[in-house]
Parts: C-alpha cells; sequence; structure tokens
C-alpha cells in the first residue's frame, strides 16, 4: 500500500506538469487551483482515490522553461518527453523505473485564459510482475497573480 501512495505522489507530481502547461496558451503565472480524481485498476482492492484539491504557484520562469510548472518527483526517475504545446493544449509521454516502473501520456485541454483540464494515463508494472492502470483526472482554476504563502515549486538546473 505504501508504494501504491508514492506512485500516487508521482501522479500528482505529473500533474502538476501538465495541469497549467502554459508554453503557447494563454494561462499565465500566479495561484491555480488543481482539484484531481485517480482511479486504479488492475489489483485487488485498487483504491478508488476521492477528488484533492491543491493549490500551486505558477511562475514566469516555469513556463518559460518548461511550458509551466514542473516538479521533480522526490522518489523514481521520471522523464517527461515529446512534449507538444499548442494554443489549444499540451501532451507528453512519461517514463518512469525505480521499484516499479511507469510508462505513460498526458494530455492537456486549455479551456480558456483560466480553465485547463487534464488526463494523465500510466501503466505500471510492480516488482512481481503485476500491471496496474492509474488515470487521474483534473481541472486547473486560475485564482489571481498572487501567490500568497504557496511556494513556487523549485526549478532543477537544466542537465
Amino acid at each position: 500500500m505504501r508504494n501504491i501512495r508514492v506512485w500516487a505522489m508521482l501522479g500528482c507530481c505529473f500533474i502538476t506538469l501538465a495541469t497549467c502547461a502554459q508554453g503557447q496558451s494563454k494561462q499565465k503565472p500566479g495561484l491555480w487551483e488543481i482539484t484531481a480524481s485517480m482511479n486504479m485498476s488492475g489489483m485487488p482492492q485498487a483504491p478508488q482515490m476521492g477528488s484533492h484539491t491543491s493549490q500551486i504557484c505558477v511562475t514566469q520562469a516555469m513556463i518559460d522553461k518548461y511550458g509551466g510548472p514542473y516538479s521533480n518527483p522526490q522518489r523514481g526517475n521520471c522523464q517527461t518527453t515529446n512534449v507538444v504545446v499548442t494554443p489549444a493544449g499540451m501532451s507528453a509521454n512519461l517514463t518512469c523505473s525505480g521499484q516499479m516502473s511507469m510508462t505513460g501520456t498526458v494530455q492537456t485541454t486549455f479551456v480558456d485564459a483560466n480553465t485547463t483540464k487534464t488526463t494523465v494515463q500510466m501503466t505500471m508494472t510492480t516488482p512481481n510482475g503485476q500491471t496496474m492502470i492509474m488515470t487521474t483526472q483534473s481541472t486547473a482554476t486560475y485564482k489571481g497573480p498572487d501567490c500568497g504563502s504557496v511556494k513556487p515549486v523549485t526549478l532543477l538546473p537544466s542537465q
């Protein structure tokens, strides 16, 4: 169960990456509120996570460097590839290795200047060879230019 929580947190990190991807969109830096729900299938007693709301602070540096917010997961080695940002949305492929390997996709739609909708679907294989699918759906809403007490995610140096 601990591993599921770790990978659920990784899923949230990917949501942070994707939900507000700003690249060529009209989304803007500032405080965003994200409501996400996650489903896991492929394992007995798969937990059905209820919705979770969090706030993130999107900086111009995040928009310039990553096309939106990015948080490197604290566990696992994850790569985001094939990122395509258009005025209508963003898509990317995700790959993680470590205790459990994971691959998947992210699709974000820029609904308008203040709203994005994202779906992240990850397929993971447990150490005992069991395959699980995690699907996270989220909506992000722009709250304003001032992040208040919400700190932006630390950007990692370029590799």
